[in-house]
């Protein structure tokens, strides 16, 4: 291969850095490109795209272009200027360089010049030629010292934002005064939630709080998720960028309407994507006569990294949160984020134990198929552990076809000593109160059942309090935070009693001592493994008839 000329001729210098532009101009020169020993592209019509801050660019006509020797990606870039570019391989010989090449098949209109043109990454092929002479490259030459003053914004001043709402609301009112003239901004993620499939942040100047909304999972069938760009967006179309103002505007989206209405003269919406590769969606509309500049898009699209990072902060905590509430709940979760993470991290708290199982679901499970199974004990759990976080409860732990749960004591006023005390009265009343909420929504489950011809559901349910201790437990690398001790091993044994005498709700002794209510004695009862008989209770309402 031809060595690189020791005098190398230079492309032009790059734009001023004062202002954020692109030029496009012939570039009277033979330009080809080489690449594993074969010339890709060979021509004397090439273009010379500048854009501000960056090398010069040669866009070659297709023509000009070996284009058998090019492999079609998927992949996708936009820029709000520029528009969507489209990607190729480039392939010689069974030697590949991926995204080496690419073109604006649709550009906007502030790059037409360049439609049907193709350019190709200076560091990803062999050799540049410009009049058969070698040039050698640096694609960091000439690239002027930064200017955005969006840019010096997010260093300066945007990490300290300690939400996304925040982040965007910040956002939003340095474009204003930076004289974007902003009237709309809108950021989606998408999220890991079990109900919620992303989270939305609106932000329209004039208002003082940011719009927070979270997008359900079934909302991705609606009409207007459907027919809006952020769909394209998230199917991987790269961007949009449509004109609201002038003669017969494009106005293919609902949502373009109804920014018209308000005023609108611009929109664009890009991809805005996380370390990991998901996507996001970002978009922007403007009330500004004649609608965005090329300078203030191009200076919005340079800072959209650091953008994408931060809110990738703020939504790995929200993500984070989410998952620690959904599989640990939000008491347990908490603390796990306020670092209790090591075996062996906890405390020693009382608290109600809650103890319930479904009964029959070996015989059940054996009967029914493994869909409408997991149903009905979906259904089960559903009723519990709801009757249990509505009455300020923690779900713990779901075991096979068993739920443990608690609700942590309060703490009482300090007592002249100085000794730390607990009121269990409120713990019961909540625990009481889900027990009875429990029953309705099992009976509301069965009613269901039973319109469909199947059997009801059958459960035993336990209410003791005492001490546990609250912490991590576990192998050196996989730990469970729950509760372990006397108190939660006597709740099994009360649930396990249930069935023996046919009550649905038994409660302990030492719960039935906080309960201003009336229960009813069931007598004392040998627990197994446990030396002292206890006396039970239950219900009014579920106690045998005399």
């Amino acid at each position: 291969m031809q060595e690189a000329a020791p005098l190398a001729p230079k492309l032009p210098e790059t734009l001023d850095s004062r202002e954020y532009r692109i030029a496009i101009e012939p570039s009277r020169k033979r330009v080809r490109v080489v690449f594993g020993g074969q010339t890709v592209a060979d021509s004397n019509r090439a273009l010379v795209l500048r854009e501000t801050r960056l090398p010069p660019v040669y866009y070659l006509p297709r023509e000009d272009i070996a284009m058998p020797l090019l492999q079609a990606s998927e992949h996708r870039t936009y820029c709000p200027f520029k528009g969507t570019a489209t990607y190729w391989h480039v392939v010689v010989d069974g030697k590949t360089v991926e995204n080496a090449a690419w073109s604006y098949e649709d550009p906007i209109e502030e790059a037409l010049g360049i439609r049907g043109y193709v350019a190709f990454y200076w560091n990803k092929v062999d050799t540049w030629f410009e009049d058969n002479a070698a040039v050698e490259i640096d694609p960091s030459d000439g690239i002027a010292e930064h200017a955005n003053p969006l840019a010096a914004w997010m260093l300066r001043e945007a990490w300290e934002a300690t939400s996304s709402a925040e982040l965007i609301d910040r956002l939003g009112r340095q474009l204003v005064e930076a004289g974007f003239g902003v009237s709309r901004m809108n950021v989606i993620i998408p999220t890991l939630h079990p109900q919620m499939a992303s989270n939305a942040f609106v932000w329209r100047r004039g208002e003082s709080v940011v719009d927070e909304r979270d997008f359900p999972h079934y909302g991705l069938q609606s009409e207007a998720y459907l027919n809006s760009p952020i769909r394209l967006i998230f199917d991987g179309a790269g961007g949009i960028r449509r004109r609201l103002e002038g003669s017969n505007p494009r106005l293919d989206f609902p949502i373009l309407e109804e920014l018209q209405e308000a005023g609108a003269t611009d929109y664009v919406a890009m991809p805005m994507r996380f370390s990991n590769g998901k996507i996001n969606a970002f978009t922007l509309a403007t009330d500004r006569p004649g609608g965005f500049t090329t300078e203030h898009l191009g200076q919005i699209y340079e800072v959209l990294p650091i953008l994408s990072r931060l809110l990738e902060v703020h939504a790995m905590h929200r993500m984070s949160r989410t998952l620690l509430d959904t599989y640990l709940g939000a008491y347990t979760g908490q603390r796990v984020l306020n670092g209790l993470i090591k075996r062996g991290d906890g405390e020693n708290i009382p608290a109600v134990v809650w103890y319930c199982d479904l009964r029959g679901s070996t015989a059940l499970a054996d009967s029914v198929s493994r869909d409408d199974y997991l149903d009905l004990i979906n259904r089960f759990f559903e009723a519990m552990a709801g009757a249990v976080m509505d009455r300020g409860g923690e779900v713990l732990k779901f075991i096979g076809d068993g739920l443990l749960a608690i609700f942590p004591m309060e703490k009482a006023p300090a007592s002249e000593d100085g000794k730390e005390a607990f009121c269990g009265a409120s713990a019961c009343k909540e625990a009481l109160e889900a027990a009875r909420d429990a029953l309705g929504r099992m009976q509301q489950v069965n009613a269901a059942l039973a319109e469909d011809g199947r059997a009801p559901l059958r459960f035993g349910l336990a209410l003791h309090l005492g001490d546990v201790t609250y912490g991590n437990i576990g192998g050196q690398s996989r730990l469970d935070f729950t509760v372990i001790g006397p108190a939660t091993n006597e709740a099994a044994r009360i649930d396990h009693l249930t069935k023996e005498l046919g009550i649905s709700v038994l409660m302990s002794e030492d719960f039935e001592r906080y309960v201003t209510g009336k229960l009813t004695s069931l007598g004392f009862h040998r627990l197994r493994g446990v030396t002292d008989d206890m006396e039970l209770f239950t219900l009014p309402e579920l106690a045998p008839k005399a």
